[in-house]
């Protein structure tokens, strides 16, 4: 089943073009984080990844500005620090 995870997450990185998708709110992309856990790991930490970027990466966020750093909070209260989020989501 790993190895169908990751099958489906290449496929989705060779059929949708990079200007289609749908920009990240991380540093690492959704698809990326849920691929690199998943073969890292196993089956269950990719999809405990993938359940965790779809419950926080969504368009539901605040940035606020902390001593100079930004940092989002998503709206289940997650707080991801600068460093965390993608050159996208900090030009906004």
């Amino acid at each position: 089943m790993k190895i169908l995870l990751l099958f489906f997450i290449r496929c989705y990185w060779f059929f949708m073009p990079r200007n289609r998708r749908r920009k990240c709110l991380f540093k690492t992309s959704c698809s990326h984080y849920v691929y690199e856990q998943t073969k890292k790991k196993d089956l269950q930490a990719g999809l405990r990844a993938l359940y965790f970027r779809i419950k926080n990466c969504n368009s539901q966020y605040q940035i606020i500005e902390v001593g100079g750093e930004k940092i989002l909070i998503t709206k289940t209260n997650k707080i991801f620090r600068e460093k965390e989020l993608s050159e996208y989501i900090l030009k906004k």
